[in-house]
């Protein structure tokens, strides 16, 4: 079956280069926009409430559609897409968890942005913690090394 969806906005970051974007936005501090389009703008009714909320995306330069990838941690031997964040995968499809710095003339202020300018936002949902962290989730085949390697690939993102 096929699913059509249109983009609901557009994200404003700093960062033009795939190689040299965060890639996790739960470890970068760089600020950006999501500009809703006016036909959406009201959808932004009450989510100046929440604290984060959750991108979803299409990786709109992604180069391919794989099944398997080297992850970008990892990347000794390809990995199940389906066990990895790569832009590499059907439908092209990203998530992020920000945090909501304002809500300026249908304009969403973000910090922890890991995408790059121009990435069409199809969705924003709020994040709600007793929903969304699940305190005895397995973090597969990520080890704690990985999550540093991460966290010390983004600090150099920090002003993006």
């Amino acid at each position: 079956m096929e699913y059509s969806c249109r983009a609901i906005g557009v994200a404003r970051t700093a960062f033009t280069d795939p190689a040299a974007t965060p890639i996790q936005a739960a470890f970068s501090a760089a600020r950006g926009t999501v500009e809703v389009y006016p036909a959406y703008r009201e959808g932004l009714s009450m989510l100046a409430g929440f604290s984060h909320i959750i991108l979803i995306y299409r990786f709109h330069r992604a180069p391919a559609e794989e099944l398997a990838e080297r992850p970008l941690i990892d990347g000794a031997e390809p990995h199940g897409i389906f066990a990895t964040r790569h832009f590499n995968r059907p439908n092209q499809l990203g998530i992020s968890v920000v945090r909501l710095a304002g809500i300026e003339e249908g304009s969403i202020v973000i910090e922890g942005v890991d995408l790059l300018d121009g990435t069409p936002i199809l969705d924003i949902k709020p994040y709600i913690p007793a929903f969304d962290c699940i305190e005895s989730a397995n973090s597969g085949w990520v080890t704690p090394q990985h999550i540093e390697q991460i966290r010390r690939q983004c600090a150099s993102f920090r002003s993006g």
